[in-house]
């Protein structure tokens, strides 16, 4: 696990953002293909398959992993793919704790939480 300085964080969140912003767009597509991509899951087991747009579907889900994974390799925490919540984990006192972010936030961090809180348990720093 990586552990950010508040400096730190801030000066990651300034390439975070944009991926965020790709990353809701990306989720949202998904829920569009949610009902077409089941009825070829189910239609696949029954030795049929394919669905309208299933490439366009196919590349959603794939830019959508290759985004969350980059968040995951800066040590980021994604905890919200519709809001664009984020957490950085963060030594305070002695121990983790995280910085939290979501967008639509200012350009820098403002608050954190303990881990085992969430999102309210948010607190300004």
């Amino acid at each position: 696990m990586k552990v950010f300085t508040l400096s730190e964080a801030n000066e990651v969140l300034r390439i975070v953002a944009p991926k965020l912003q790709e990353i809701k767009g990306y989720y949202a597509s998904v829920a569009e293909f949610r009902e077409s991509a089941h009825s070829a899951a189910v239609s696949a087991e029954l030795g049929g398959g394919g669905m309208e747009g299933g490439s366009n579907y196919v590349r959603v889900l794939y830019e959508l992993g290759k985004l969350t994974t980059e968040l995951h390799e800066l040590g980021v925490q994604l905890k919200d793919y519709t809001r664009g919540l984020i957490d950085f984990p963060c030594m305070r006192d002695g121990r983790v704790i995280l910085l939290c972010w979501q967008l639509g936030e200012g350009e820098e961090i403002e608050w954190w939480h303990e881990v085992e809180d969430g999102f309210t348990g948010r607190q300004p720093l």
